[in-house]
């Protein structure tokens, strides 16, 4: 067995040693065909509000830019499946964030493996990525063969479904990677397509942000539009609608990391008690949550907006 396969089996050994559910190498490239599509993405004006999206497009496509002489991309991914049947009328949050910020979580994780590596090969040079850089993770783990992009643009496992974090590892060091990206398993299914609330899901597997709900409750600032464009049903941050009916998540378990189980809160409050809550309680409650990314003013204008969709439903 040469060195690189050696290297790879023990990272994979302290990847699943971590917790991690889901581990892959795949060679460090320029992505040429997803810079095409991405490309069109933005001319297309799907990004919406999120200009941050238009920058740093060649860091984007080319790891190198990001670590000097990068050859390996190591993928890894966290399962955050549980089951949260919301109370009727009551406040609903995408699963990912119920429980605490998946970056602190994947973060410190990705860098004890890193430190692993280190170990390994004193030399190599890398960085750690989770959300926080312009890398492309679900492509990086697509080419490592963990999975295939689903038609809502979300990397969905045949054994975990598409419930994933994902996290990624840009280093130097060579390490046996796999050379096959996993083939498409969507067929002619089209389910989160149809199950879309704002018809978000466009073809060639696009997304147009501009109508996605997770988008407009979370990233989106300022108001929203006309109030019989788009129906939030409860939703206050987030959207899991496609990933409900996707037949890939049928048999998706509950996670494994306490940490992702949800908050108190979101369990035992009603629409009453967080029209209650002042910002100290919102900062109070999460301070380690996902929905930090959204602010006290967002959390409360997505709250109003859904106050007067229910008086319209009277």
């Amino acid at each position: 067995m040469s060195e690189k396969q050696n290297l790879s089996r023990a990272l994979k050994g302290k990847a699943e040693e971590l917790g991690f559910d889901i581990f892959g190498i795949a060679c460090s490239d320029y992505l040429t065909d997803d810079a095409r599509r991405y490309d069109d993405w933005i001319n297309s004006g799907h990004h919406a509000g999120m200009d941050y999206m238009t920058r740093n497009r060649e860091k984007r496509m080319n790891p190198a830019l990001l670590v000097r002489n990068a050859r390996s991309i190591i993928v890894v991914g966290l399962n955050y499946y549980q089951e949260y049947t919301p109370v009727i009328d009551n406040l609903v949050f995408s699963r990912y964030a119920l429980g605490m910020d998946y970056h602190v979580i994947m973060k410190e994780k990705l860098h004890r493996l890193y430190n692993y590596l280190k170990e390994s090969c004193p030399e190599t040079d890398g960085r750690v990525f989770v959300d926080s850089a312009p890398v492309k993770e679900n492509i990086w783990a697509n080419r490592a063969g963990l999975g295939w992009i689903g038609k809502n643009s979300l990397l969905i496992n045949k054994e975990i479904g598409s419930y994933l974090f994902l996290g990624v590892i840009v280093t130097s060091s060579e390490i046996e990677y796999n050379d096959r990206p996993t083939s498409d398993h969507c067929g002619s299914c089209r389910q989160c397509i149809d199950a879309c609330p704002t018809d978000a899901i466009g073809a060639e597997r696009t997304l147009d942000a501009s109508k996605c709900i997770s988008y407009l409750t979370i990233e989106h600032r300022g108001g929203f539009r006309n109030q019989s464009e788009i129906k939030l049903d409860n939703r206050v941050f987030g959207c899991d609608a496609c990933q409900e009916v996707c037949p890939w998540n049928r048999k998706a378990v509950a996670t494994s990391i306490m940490e992702f189980r949800p908050l108190k809160e979101i369990l035992k409050y009603r629409i009453f008690d967080w029209l209650d809550t002042d910002e100290k309680s919102f900062h109070r409650i999460f301070r380690l949550s996902p929905v930090m990314r959204t602010g006290y003013k967002g959390f409360m204008r997505n709250l109003n907006y859904l106050l007067n969709e229910m008086k319209g439903k009277e």
